[in-house]
């Protein structure tokens, strides 16, 4: 018989989101005359901006010719895509990258799973806590680490806490790690990296010989200036850090699937025998054999969210979310409630009032005040005793939620 993959079996619990949307459904079925408003999951609910929806449109009309016709296309994506990318969201940021550095992907979340293929079981891994729960959980699938303890935490992972009391920013480890994730601005706190802060991860994993798995999927949510939109504004980065980024919640694709990967040419590693060999290589290469790219249509679209016509309507839907954000921020903060993030992303980060555990909460929020959030022990063992709610809803549903919270929790 065959045998399975154990390391499955050393995960916890199940996926967070389809826990949340079981207990939803279980609700809703009970309950059929409640409205639940869904602050959950950090899915889109605006339309795709018109200039996108056209250039979708356009190129399925260009499978329908043969002149036109495109069958499979380059794994790495369109040429012409990558140099949108780089010369309308890299450039203004004083960032070079070639053609040859940029992948276009099927999304974030694959990306940060399937990078783990082109690094050795033996590295170490250090990651936040609370954290994306896919960064965590991959590691364990592929084999990399031990049985969890009670605080879930794995054996074989260098875990980072991010709590109040050190302003959600992680501590450097001072043992060695090998490879380091990075998410800003941060799911689920909202937090923020400086341009101090990431020089001091650069400098620690250029010290170490590790590699900085960077995750700027909500880089078009920054409001403040000063805040960098990419690893790569800060010198040195390009020689130890790979970035991810999404169109998922910056042009409403998280139906649609897009996303791209950087991958620096002089970025390198250890072979065995202790050669230094090039990730850029290794990615493609992983990429060519397990990936036949994201679709023509597709990349039509994502490259007209750039457009002259397609990025101020993008931006437009970027605003409204971030108002929703705003609406949450200011009305929890109003009822009593400390809140976190919301102003640089699209997720508010509170704590439970008096402290109740996450899932309690949630609970209470759900059965009470008809509100769907997500419990931040969902996230780590550092998330107990905080709550995410998202800001991708409907303006009218985002205050209707704001006001029952407030009327059940405010002082």
């Amino acid at each position: 018989m065959a045998r399975i993959n154990d390391s499955y079996l050393k995960l916890q619990a199940g996926y967070l989101f389809p826990e949340i949307g079981r207990r939803v459904k279980a609700f809703s079925d009970a309950n059929p005359e409640a409205k639940v408003i869904r602050l959950g999951i950090g899915d889109v609910t605006r339309p795709l901006a018109p200039a996108v929806l056209k250039a979708f449109h356009e190129g399925v009309d260009d499978l329908a010719k043969s002149d036109t016709f495109h069958g499979y296309g380059p794994e790495q994506g369109y040429d012409w895509l990558s140099q949108i990318i780089i010369d309308k969201s890299y450039k203004p940021l004083g960032v070079d990258l070639k053609i040859s550095e940029v992948f276009i992907s099927d999304g974030s979340k694959c990306d940060c799973a399937n990078i783990l293929d082109i690094f050795d079981l033996g590295n170490k891994v250090a990651i936040c806590d609370p954290v994306y729960p896919v960064y965590n959980d991959t590691n364990v699938m592929i084999g990399r680490t031990g049985a969890a303890n009670q605080q879930g935490y794995y054996e074989g992972i260098h875990y980072m806490p991010c709590t109040g009391a050190n302003d959600f920013t992680p501590e450097i480890p001072k043992e060695k790690v090998d490879v380091i994730y990075l998410c800003y601005p941060n799911n689920p706190t909202g937090a923020v990296a400086t341009r101090e802060v990431l020089k001091q991860w650069v400098d620690y994993a250029r010290a170490n010989d590790a590699v900085i798995l960077f995750d700027a999927a909500y880089e078009a949510f920054i409001t403040e200036p000063a805040i960098p939109h990419s690893i790569y504004e800060v010198e040195g980065a390009r020689e130890c850090a790979i970035e991810f980024r999404s169109f998922s919640k910056t042009a409403g694709f998280t139906g649609v699937r897009c996303g791209l990967v950087i991958v620096p040419e002089e970025l390198t590693g250890t072979t065995a025998d202790g050669k230094s060999y090039s990730f850029n290589k290794l990615w493609n290469r992983r990429q060519t054999t397990k990936f036949n790219g994201v679709s023509y249509p597709v990349q039509k679209a994502a490259a007209a969210v750039y457009s002259d016509e397609g990025w101020p309507q993008v931006r437009e839907t970027i605003d409204y979310y971030m108002a929703n954000a705003r609406i949450i921020r200011e009305g929890l903060t109003a009822a009593g409630i400390s809140c976190y993030g919301g102003v640089n992303a699209p997720y508010i980060w509170l704590e439970t009032p008096d402290r109740i555990s996450s899932w309690d909460f949630f609970d209470k929020l759900l059965n009470e005040c008809h509100v769907v959030g997500t419990p931040g022990s969902g996230f780590g063992h550092s998330g107990e005793g905080y709550f995410r709610l998202s800001a991708f809803g409907d303006k009218k549903n985002v205050e209707t939620a704001v006001q029952r919270i407030k009327d059940k929790w405010g002082k």
